[in-house]
């Protein structure tokens, strides 16, 4: 069984509050019961992890060396300026598809750039939810 890390980076806790016309009404929480279902359908396990804080999404990706198989994440605005958690990635064999429920490429030109997707195997912006499927279907794919 295939064990996954999805984190959720910065403002992703208020999901359902924070503007509903972008993100949807759904919260953190409808989206790890979704993600749980599916994960289960698929013989997986996922858990969970959710900081405002850097320095503990790097502490996350650093402690799922040998303990995960893949990391889905949502660094939120980290995404946009945090060297710190792409060279996290890039220390860990672990590989990550990140992922955004807002199509990214659509919004602010400042969102328009990730520097942490190129330590990602890939990235899915714009499907809300829907995309952490999608990510955790990629991850479960890989040999």
């Amino acid at each position: 069984m295939k064990k996954i890390l999805v984190i959720n980076g910065v403002n992703l806790n208020m999901l359902g509050v924070r503007e509903p016309d972008i993100y949807g009404k759904g919260t953190l929480k409808a989206l790890e019961e979704q993600l749980k279902l599916r994960a289960s359908q698929s013989f997986a396990e996922v858990d969970f992890f959710q900081s405002n804080y850097e320095g503990a999404i790097v502490e996350a990706i650093h402690g799922a060396m040998g303990v995960y198989d893949g990391i889905i994440m949502n660094p939120g605005a980290f995404t946009h300026y945090s060297y710190a958690i792409h060279d996290a990635l890039k220390s860990v064999d672990v590989p990550c598809a990140e992922v955004h429920i807002s199509n990214i490429y659509t919004r602010d030109e400042f969102r328009h750039k990730s520097v942490t997707a190129p330590a990602c195997i890939g990235q899915i912006s714009g499907f809300g939810f829907y995309g952490y499927e999608m990510a955790l279907d990629a991850l479960l794919a890989l040999k």
